[in-house]
């Protein structure tokens, strides 16, 4: 008995060494690349970023928040590889060198305090655009002038201190700028989130990944979101009322129910067509392989349509 299971063993063992070897191919792709800018970017490119570095471990990943502006500004004047940028590119940025590719949709979404007295009142009711306007210009001062009733609580806004394509594209849903949007100022996706957390009547606006916890899928603790009353009939519909979780907004803005602007389109921005290997390779990747971590870190993947004309742009 003991000779057999011995025989047995050794037949395995000779077979396993038997078996071919799959040779390990050599990854020869090295470099650095360097990005800057949008919060709004920010937790995707981290995700990419590691993913990528499965692939490619001799490529060094540098990533740097500081908002659409400064992602923008850096990548014009080649201080990074590629910009961050959470908004459209202007005309000028493009006569100056700008190469845009998409890479992801997302959107901003206005947040309060979850623990606001009213806050059934408010996602009962949800936001109008005309209201929205009216809280950022500076002329609704209590929450009774955003539900239109008699109540005195008042409200608290806020609004981003950076340049940033959250609040550019959060204007953009009532005909503003960003630099038109009045409020107490704040630095950052982060820093807007935190201050509506710590105020039971504050209202602010956030994009998805700083609205919604990447894990739990539902918003953060402190936070609620208000339904947008995209038909303006004064009630949240039904069929407006999907944001209990970001899989469901995520739902929304691809089936056009969550309006655009406030959704769009986040890009990663470069001084030209790139050159660098490692670059193209980042960019394609993001395009492909890449696109599959978007909706699992809160994003929403291009269409197929999409990603072929922003590949055809590293052939130019």
């Amino acid at each position: 008995m003991k000779r057999t299971f011995v025989g047995l063993l050794l037949a395995v063992y000779i077979g396993g060494l038997a078996q071919p070897v799959k040779a390990q191919t050599k990854d020869n792709l090295k470099g650095e690349i360097s990005l800057s800018g949008a919060f709004a970017l920010y937790p995707m490119v981290v995700k990419w970023a590691e993913e990528f570095k499965k692939i490619h471990p001799n490529v060094r990943i540098d990533i740097s928040g500081g908002g659409a502006g400064k992602g923008m500004t850096d990548a014009l004047a080649k201080v990074v590889d590629l910009g961050m940028v959470s908004r459209d590119v202007h005309d000028v940025e493009f006569k100056k060198g700008a190469v845009a590719f998409a890479v992801v949709k997302d959107a901003v979404v206005p947040t309060v305090n979850a623990a606001n007295p009213l806050i059934r009142d408010i996602k009962a009711k949800g936001l109008k655009r005309n209201v929205a306007l009216s809280l950022w210009s500076g002329k609704c001062k209590t929450w009774g002038n955003v539900l239109g009733t008699t109540s005195k609580v008042p409200v608290h806004v806020y609004t981003r201190s950076d340049a940033c394509g959250a609040a550019e594209t959060w204007a953009a849903w009532f005909g503003k700028r960003q630099e038109d949007l009045e409020g107490t100022a704040v630095f950052g996706d982060p820093g807007v989130a935190s201050a509506v957390q710590k105020d039971k009547v504050g209202i602010g606006f956030n994009n998805i990944a700083y609205a919604y916890d990447q894990k739990t899928r539902r918003p953060y603790a402190g936070l609620a979101i208000i339904p947008l009353d995209v038909n303006g009939n004064g009630k949240i519909d039904p069929e407006e009322n999907f944001y209990d979780n970001s899989l469901s907004l995520i739902k929304a803005i691809v089936s056009g129910k969550y309006p655009s602007p406030p959704a769009r389109n986040l890009f990663l921005v470069s001084n030209g067509v790139p050159k660098k290997p490692e670059v193209i390779e980042f960019i394609k990747y993001i395009l492909t392989e890449g696109q599959k971590y978007a909706n699992a870190t809160g994003y929403i993947g291009l269409s197929k349509t999409t990603i072929n004309q922003e590949l055809a742009k590293l052939k130019k």
